[in-house]
């Protein structure tokens, strides 16, 4: 593979690590497409559909992660599951209502309403909401390692072969 084809592979997973953090872009899937197209325009090769079988494993942890993380936060504090799915209506209805923003603003209202209505009391309701939040950014955190490693990986492989 050329040195502009490589750069221009590192570029789509640094745009995929910026997904990681703006959850507008499917960052850890882009990274990992990204490979894909390494692999196969290079002609392929053993060792780099290892890379790629290595980049699959981060990529499903990176994402179970995401959501597991949240979800045994959230439950182990007491609050339902259903909390953590009117939480995700809350931030699609939010990225429609004002986009970018609205995400994660939508998503934050859906918690804290849906806690609100459990509890019935504000502080209880938005105790709640910021331990579900820890949990959120706990898998966001996980999974921008996860797309890290994933690019590290890459390009050790890539200057290594």
């Amino acid at each position: 593979m050329s040195v502009p084809a490589e750069l221009l592979v590192a570029v789509v997973m640094l745009v995929g690590l910026v997904g990681v953090v703006v959850p507008v872009l499917p960052g850890l899937a882009l990274i990992w497409a990204a490979a894909l197209v390494w692999v196969l325009l290079d002609g392929g090769g053993v060792a780099r559909w290892v890379v790629l079988g290595l980049l699959t494993l981060l990529l499903a942890a990176g994402t179970v992660a995401k959501y597991a993380v949240p979800a045994r936060r959230a439950t182990s504090d007491g609050a339902p599951r259903t909390t953590l799915l009117l939480g995700v209506v809350g931030a699609v209805v939010g990225f429609f209502v004002v986009p970018v923003v609205g995400l994660i603003a939508g998503g934050l209202l859906g918690i804290y309403l849906a806690e609100l209505a459990r509890l019935r009391h504000s502080r209880a309701a938005w105790s709640s909401t910021r331990s579900v939040l820890t949990g959120i950014g706990i898998g966001a955190l996980i999974e921008l390692a996860a797309g890290v490693a994933m690019v590290f990986v890459w390009a050790a492989a890539a200057v290594a072969t």
